[in-house]
């Protein structure tokens, strides 16, 4: 039997803010308020806000989770009107103005005067669910350490094999989306293999490690276009990675995948490592908001929002981050950091009584940038007040992608070990984070297998 806890801060002395994610978005709106005469509530389903950009280098071994994933109530200690409760948001009621979260079986219901929903995006397999047994994606701490875990794995594996067949289907990693993710990725895996790995084991050759980046569409990194996309291509290449286009993944199970070429023609990959980042699904939080509004949700399930990135008929109501469907705006830290910091702004004109005349939010495009192997990356960034764009490619891409990344992590300390990491990585073939235990590959599947048997037994 679940207990419930009332925490009922709308209608006090002060205006009450409640803020669902400790992303990126949700970090930025909470920050926002350190000096208003407001009360904040940061509801979060961990204790740590995520640089989620650099999740891959801790599923490679570049940096430690604790780099990227600083405590949240750190973060905020010093903000004495922000309270951080833990715990699954599973329900918005906006009729009643309350949020109601779950954490251990116990129910907290925290009432808003003004809500703001960063609740992020979450894995999307275009239906085919099952495929996360066989290839996690990258969204969280979890996925990226079951990661590591898996593809070290797979090394050892086959360091006990004496079926060539076998050994192959091993050493083979198949990555799925050629987007930034997926190119970050592949290129670390074969990185890793062919230097960090190099002469560790007896019985094979790391170097002879087959990685596979996958995907139905036609570029690798569509939305650099053009250049940009050929040369992240081609430096792909000639670090070992096979680059498959035009290629869709129609099925999978443990020990491989079949991919469906453009010409109809489908074909099987065997691999027992494999991982997803071909797409993202619109957090269920916002199909909560269609239900109960008149918003609307686009093809992934994002909410489309007002220009003030307020939900129809619930000025109160605020999405922003991932969740958000604007046009012109990825669903990138820059949009959640801007849009956070846009909403944040509209509340607090609001509670001075002079919201008149407030422009719509205006997404500004500060570019995207993307790794691909040590010393190379790709930069795409717009000229104001015109339709071009700066494009690099290469060392310099690659010095500015670092920059960028390291003023962006929280804490000085993280910015500095990261820095370290980074030297020590970049000037040598060694990485310092490769320890895996049994618990992170195996413990996601174990929990879901137990999750069912429970709801098994609640029916029965």
């Amino acid at each position: 039997m679940g207990r419930t806890s009332t925490d009922r801060h709308a209608g006090g002395p002060r205006p009450h803010i409640v803020i669902i994610g400790s992303g990126f978005g949700g970090l930025t709106a909470a920050r926002q308020f350190a000096k208003a005469d407001v009360d904040v509530t940061v509801i979060a389903r961990t204790t740590h806000h995520l640089f989620q950009p650099m999740l891959y280098q801790v599923a490679t071994g570049l940096v430690s989770e604790g780099q990227i994933a600083p405590p949240l109530r750190v973060i905020l200690r010093k903000q004495n009107n922000v309270n951080v409760v833990l715990g699954e948001v599973d329900s918005i009621d906006i009729t009643a103005r309350t949020v109601t979260s779950q954490l251990l079986g116990r129910d907290t219901v925290i009432a808003y005067d003004n809500l703001i929903v960063a609740a992020g995006a979450d894995q999307s397999y275009f239906g085919n669910d099952h495929f996360a047994e066989f290839a996690p994606g990258l969204k969280t701490i979890d996925d990226a350490l079951e990661l590591r875990g898996r593809i070290l794995g797979a090394f050892e594996q086959a360091e006990l094999s004496d079926d060539p067949a076998e050994r192959a289907r091993l050493m083979t990693f198949v990555v799925i989306g050629a987007g930034a993710t997926g190119v970050e990725m592949a290129g670390q895996i074969a990185e890793m293999a062919r230097k960090t790995l190099a002469g560790t084991f007896r019985n094979i050759d790391s170097a002879d490690a087959r990685v596979v980046l996958v995907d139905a569409a036609t570029a690798v990194l569509p939305p650099y276009g053009g250049k940009l996309s050929a040369a992240a291509a081609q430096r792909l290449e000639k670090i070992g990675v096979e680059v498959q286009l035009g290629a869709m993944v129609v099925d999978m199970d443990y020990d491989g995948l079949a991919v469906k070429d453009a010409d109809g023609t489908v074909r099987r990959i065997e691999s027992q490592c494999k991982i997803w980042s071909a797409g993202v699904a619109g957090n269920p939080l916002g199909r909560q908001l269609a239900d109960q509004s008149d918003v609307e949700l686009d093809r992934a399930g994002r909410v489309r929002v007002e220009p003030d990135l307020s939900i129809p008929g619930h000025p109160e109501v605020f999405v922003v981050g991932d969740m958000m469907a604007v046009d012109g705006v990825p669903g990138m830290a820059q949009g959640a950091i801007q849009g956070a910091k846009y909403a944040a702004g509209v509340i607090k004109s609001r509670l001075k009584g002079d919201d008149a005349g407030r422009e719509p939010f205006q997404y500004w495009d500060k570019g995207s940038m993307a790794t691909i192997a040590r010393y190379s990356a790709v930069a795409k960034i717009p000229i104001p007040g015109t339709s071009r764009s700066v494009e690099l490619a290469g060392f310099f891409a690659w010095i500015g992608w670092l920059f960028l990344h390291l003023i962006y992590l929280v804490g000085f300390r993280n910015r500095l070990t990261t820095l370290i990491d980074w030297t020590f990585a970049f000037t040598s073939r060694n990485r310092t984070q490769l320890a895996v235990t049994e618990q992170q590959v195996f413990a996601r599947n174990a929990i879901d297998r137990l999750e069912v048997l429970e709801r098994d037994d609640e029916a029965a």
